[in-house]
């Protein structure tokens, strides 16, 4: 059951993720859980463990490191893109 939890919060969080860097409407579930999950694993060792958690994930690490994830991986996807 933990592990769905996961996966559902790992979802939002990529959501969130892509709102804020205005990527959300070009990526689907699959790329919004596999964002929220690394952008979590990413942003706890870059920024602690600290603020309300949910699901074993500390929220606010986890955003903002799912935001820095989408920004990387939008940049280098836009990039490659155009060339």
């Amino acid at each position: 059951m933990h592990f769905l939890w996961s996966l559902i919060v790992g979802a939002i969080i990529g959501a969130i993720a892509g709102a804020i860097t205005s990527k959300g409407k070009s990526m689907g579930w699959i790329s919004n859980i596999a964002a929220g999950l690394v952008g979590s694993a990413l942003g706890q060792a870059l920024l602690g463990d600290w603020g309300p958690k949910l699901a074993g994930m500390a929220l606010i690490p986890s955003i903002i490191g799912a935001v820095i994830l989408v920004a990387i991986v939008s940049f280098f996807i836009g990039r490659s893109k155009k060339s």
